[in-house]
């Protein structure tokens, strides 16, 4: 979440396919923010994201694939920063998002609302400080997440030299090595997924489905090239150690799993970022 205030502009191509199976999952992923300042060292940041996810289902399936073909998530991103003293800043944003298969009229099932308040400590540009570093602790509230209370968020990042660094959090968490300040290699672990409405309810087996689910764990390598210290291209390739896709009901039970078995997982994309 909080890294979509430094990025300005994203585009991003997402690819997993199911192990033993001509079915896959594809995600193209476009978003745009812009800062306006509000005071000296205080933005409001405004901005949009959209997912489009494209399940490419060949197997045999007990129901019709083309009421999930595709899956489109909107976010719309407003975010407020300010610094409270010389090492500190607060940030605010509220995350409203429509997810949804999106084939009829939208209703309100499927807008969820998302949102968070951190406090940042970054060091990164302090040459007092011996190894550069940024600290972010708060709350996250995540409607899809189906906890109906937000959850604690902790990210830890240090600069140990030139050559190395460490970021430890969620979703994300790497270790890094910077070859020159342009050319950046990682070992990284992440989650990643979504949540959605499919407005064209299913039966299986008896059992009505409202909503879709993917859940992801992924550990592998990356590669980052900074064209400009804003303009970073990068590509991650792994392999999932936790993958969950499922279609559930009204209350979010699951009624029939789609997949679990891990498998290859490919992400690139460039951002400008601040």
């Amino acid at each position: 979440m909080l890294a979509q205030l430094t990025d300005i502009a994203r585009l991003e191509y997402s690819f997993i396919p199911k192990s033993k199976s001509e079915d896959q999952y594809t995600r193209v992923r476009a978003l745009v923010n812009y800062p306006i300042k509000t005071n000296e060292d205080c933005y409001l940041v405004v901005g949009a994201e959209y997912n489009r996810i494209i399940l490419n289902l060949e197997d045999n399936y007990p129901f019709d694939r083309s009421l999930i073909e595709t899956i489109n998530i909107i976010d719309l991103n407003i975010g407020y920063t300010f610094k409270t003293s010389e090492n500190w800043r607060l940030a605010f944003k509220a995350n409203p998002r429509v997810a949804s298969t999106l084939i009829d009229k939208m209703t309100f099932e499927d807008v969820f609302f998302n949102g968070g308040v951190f406090a940042i400590n970054d060091r990164r540009e302090d040459e007092s400080v011996k190894r550069p570093f940024r600290l972010i602790f708060g709350l996250t509230y995540n409607a899809t997440t189906g906890v109906p209370f937000p959850l604690p968020f902790v990210s830890y990042y240090r600069r140990i030299n030139y050559h190395w660094s460490f970021s430890a959090g969620v979703p994300k968490s790497n270790v890094k090595y910077y070859f020159t300040d342009s050319n950046i290699l990682q070992a990284f672990v992440s989650l990643d997924g979504y949540f959605a409405h499919l407005q064209r309810p299913l039966t299986i087996n008896g059992r009505q489905v409202d909503n879709i689910s993917l859940s992801v764990a992924v550990g592998g390598l990356g590669y980052e090239y900074c064209f400009t210290k804003n303009l970073v291209a990068y590509g991650y390739a792994g392999y999932t150690f936790r993958l969950n896709n499922v279609l559930r009901d009204d209350n979010r039970n699951e009624v029939f799993k789609l997949d679990d078995v891990n498998a290859f997982y490919l992400r690139t994309g460039i951002k400008f970022k601040i």
